[in-house]
């Protein structure tokens, strides 16, 4: 069995039947907020290791991630190759606990396969040794498969590099979008609703949990839509709709 909690944002807290895995995680105190922190860093030190995907506040939260090290959190931390060493000194975490990670690379902590694949937000990102700046993970364990695109938009080449793992049991995608006014004032875009559908669609995907659509009043997406678009299109696709800081069950 898997559940998951939605942290708000992108952040979602996944418990493969015991083993806890944290990606994009935002629980630190921002101006604009509306959804208010569902977790302390005391809560979450059993858990596994933590992911963020590329280098926003709300997704490698530094302040949260402090407050892990000075509890002595034991747990790995997967970050894109290019920000790793800044993690290290912004945070006070172990060298030898933040882990970077290129482009299909991959590591198994606690039985769980962590794989990374570039993610296009607004456009493929790369450093000058070629490592991507944004990923997305795929995470696999007994039974189960899973993938969190991070803030990502679709580009040629994503649905064919996530094909090549198999059926996926849950896909947790963007849906808030992107326009002129949210590029122009640093809102930088992702999928909007129905391209979360038609990638999940496409893939044949059990499970859409749609996410980042919730936390900022300039860049929220529309769930309603969704859920109606992916009953109109791809019937046999499941959509469910995050319930912050609920379990909720794959």
């Amino acid at each position: 069995m898997m559940t998951f909690r939605h942290l708000g944002q992108l952040g979602f807290l996944l418990d493969f039947g015991g083993t806890k895995v944290g990606i994009d995680l935002f629980l630190s105190p921002m101006k604009g907020r509306l959804v208010q922190s569902q977790a302390k860093a005391a809560d979450l030190l059993d858990v596994a290791f933590f992911i963020g995907t590329h280098d926003h506040a709300d997704h490698i939260d530094r302040p949260f991630w402090r407050e892990l090290a000075r509890l002595g959190c034991k747990a790995k931390f997967l970050v894109p190759a290019y920000v790793a060493a800044d993690v290290v000194r912004d945070t006070g975490l172990k060298r030898t606990q933040v882990i970077g990670f290129r482009q299909g690379e991959s590591i198994t902590i606690g039985g769980i396969k962590a794989t990374a694949v570039a993610s296009a937000h607004e456009r493929i990102e790369f450093d000058r040794r070629g490592r991507s700046k944004n990923l997305g993970f795929v995470l696999e364990t007994k039974g189960k498969r899973i993938y969190h695109s991070g803030d990502c938009c679709l580009y040629e080449g994503l649905q064919t590099a996530l094909a090549k793992f198999g059926r996926f049991d849950a896909a947790f995608l963007p849906i808030n979008g992107r326009d002129a006014w949210r590029l122009t004032h640093d809102f930088i875009g992702c999928m909007n609703e129905h391209e979360a559908v038609e990638l999940a669609g496409e893939l044949n995907v059990k499970v859409l949990v749609p996410g980042h659509y919730d936390m900022f009043k300039p860049n929220l997406g529309n769930v309603k839509e969704c859920v109606a678009f992916a009953k109109a299109k791809y019937p046999k696709l499941k959509v469910i709709v995050p319930q912050a800081g609920k379990e909720q069950r794959i």
